[in-house]
């Protein structure tokens, strides 16, 4: 066994995972657990205090930051099915708490943050066998993801590992949908704007479902395909990719 690899990993289900996307988050755990990995989920997280943090909020995302800080005690990675949280933990977690007394453990903590796809890709090395029908399906990147995490390629590798899955990329793929979280509540008009854009491109693909790693894309997505009465679904990865190789190790 490689001694490098991780038997138990703790695994942070984001607030929209647990509100909205419970499924997700299962279907995460699940492809974790497939690979042998004990998956320790504490049962006291709630938010990683990206929302307070972004909207200025310093104060108040350190004092959410700390109660979830305090869970992770092992030295164990923490696995995020969100580019956008994994970034917010890994990226600005150590700002937040700079010249406080959990600065050590919190830089600590940032690096062990993994995005799901990265760690299923990069840590574990899976190899997926697909067990569905030929399907065309496309990929939204997220903007944490890309920019935070570095997380760019890991999904699309993990989608071409899949026989009956044709990847059409998108042409604006590293745009943003127009979700950016409040940002999308401060200025809906731009907001509603940018996701019409990426509507279109995801049209163009003629793809049957858009897959992504971020909730609050595919909430934001999701609601402009269905307002627009669009044949095409949004899924998160994590499901897509379950959903495929059901029953493989």
């Amino acid at each position: 066994m490689d001694a490098t690899r991780p038997t138990t990993v703790y695994f942070f289900g984001t607030c929209l995972v647990d509100l909205f996307y419970p499924q997700a988050g299962m279907a995460g755990i699940e492809l974790l657990q497939r690979e042998g990995i004990r998956v320790v989920f504490p049962q006291g997280q709630s938010c990683c205090g990206q929302p307070a943090y972004n909207s200025g909020y310093k104060d108040e995302a350190l004092k959410v930051a700390r109660a979830q800080l305090a869970l992770f005690t092992e030295d164990w990675p923490v696995v995020v099915p969100s580019g956008s949280c994994a970034g917010m933990m890994k990226t600005h977690w150590p700002d937040l708490f700079k010249g406080t007394p959990e600065e050590a453990r919190a830089t600590a903590v940032a690096g062990r943050v993994f995005e799901l796809t990265q760690f299923l890709a990069n840590v574990l090395k899976v190899r997926l066998e697909d067990k569905g029908e030929p399907v065309r399906v496309t990929w939204h990147a997220s903007c944490h993801a890309q920019r935070e995490m570095g997380v760019t390629d890991e999904p699309k590798a993990l989608l071409r590992q899949l026989a009956n899955v044709e990847l059409v990329e998108l042409k604006r793929e590293k745009e943003c949908c127009g979700f950016g979280g409040t940002f999308a509540v401060r200025h809906p008009e731009i907001s509603a704007a940018m996701v019409e854009d990426k509507v279109a491109d995801i049209e163009g693909t003629g793809a049957k479902a858009v897959v992504s790693g971020d909730c609050g894309c595919l909430m934001n997505i999701n609601g402009a395909l269905e307002a627009g009465r669009k044949p095409v679904q949004g899924k998160h990865i994590a499901e897509f990719l379950l959903e495929r190789t059901h029953g493989t190790r």
